[in-house]
């Protein structure tokens, strides 16, 4: 095998959803997957289904994890929260897997990337709240999710976009400007940020859109949009090649 691609730090990505892993519909998530490699990392896929010891082993490999996102929420009860009646079902095995793979890789300083619920699942792993739904409780005229899901052709709808107000911390320094047109498709944002954790980007409406490690002591960043859903855009691309370069750090150590 070739040496540059042995030398790929691992990236490990676990499936979106229960239902998705089961039906092997990779639609979405080959997109998180194509980003990773064309940032110069291996994606690992990792199912929702595999046993705690099982994860412990895969997660024992792997030299970055990445958080994709879901069409689930993540359930209420693990911040403390009644259901609001917008929060959508919760994806217990993915639930269980994001967590398990963030104690590993919290406690071993891998690098983390959280995307869209990646975000949303990192900041309750580490005790924070949640938005549990944008438009009733913060009332915005920010766009942060398109109405329909698909176009009467079938289609999927185009992602929402607005802007992002960028402060001091790596996703400043990857897009280079305090200001970044984003994507957007959620309902739910990060509220309070859980230990450890610093609000470093947010819409013009408030809205918490990235995260990072507060003290640098780690390559943690969490973000609300989807950069894998812009493969050209430079920031997106930048966000990747940083991962995989933080990754390539801890692979060189070992």
């Amino acid at each position: 095998m070739d040496q540059q691609v042995l030398s790929r730090p691992r990236i490990g990505v676990p499936w979106r959803t229960t239902a998705e892993e089961a039906a092997n519909q990779r639609s979405k998530i080959d997109k998180y997957l194509r980003a990773v490699e064309h940032a110069g990392g291996e994606a690992v896929m990792l199912s929702l289904t595999l046993s705690t010891e099982a994860l412990r082993r895969e997660a024992e490999n792997l030299d970055a994890i990445m958080l994709t996102g879901s069409p689930a929420d993540v359930d209420p009860a693990h911040y403390g929260a009644p259901r609001h009646p917008a929060t959508d079902y919760a994806d217990a095995p993915r639930e269980r897997t994001d967590f398990a793979l963030l104690e590993h890789a919290l406690a071993a300083a891998k690098p983390v990337l959280a995307i869209c619920y990646g975000i949303q699942s990192l900041n309750v792993f580490l005790g924070g709240t949640l938005v549990q739904d944008i438009p009733t409780e913060v009332g915005t005229k920010v766009c942060h999710s398109p109405a329909e899901d698909e176009l009467p052709n079938g289609t999927e709808s185009p992602d929402a976009m607005h802007g992002a107000n960028i402060g001091t911390g790596h996703v400043f320094t990857l897009a280079g400007a305090a200001q970044a047109e984003i994507n957007s498709w959620h309902h739910q944002s990060v509220l309070e940020p859980g230990r450890g954790l610093r609000i470093t980007a947010r819409a013009p409406d408030g809205v918490v859109e990235a995260v990072e490690w507060a003290d640098n002591s780690n390559w943690v960043v969490g973000v609300q949009w989807h950069p894998e859903r812009m493969a050209a855009d430079p920031l997106a691309q930048a966000l990747f090649r940083d991962l995989v370069a933080a990754a390539r750090l801890v692979r060189a150590e070992k």
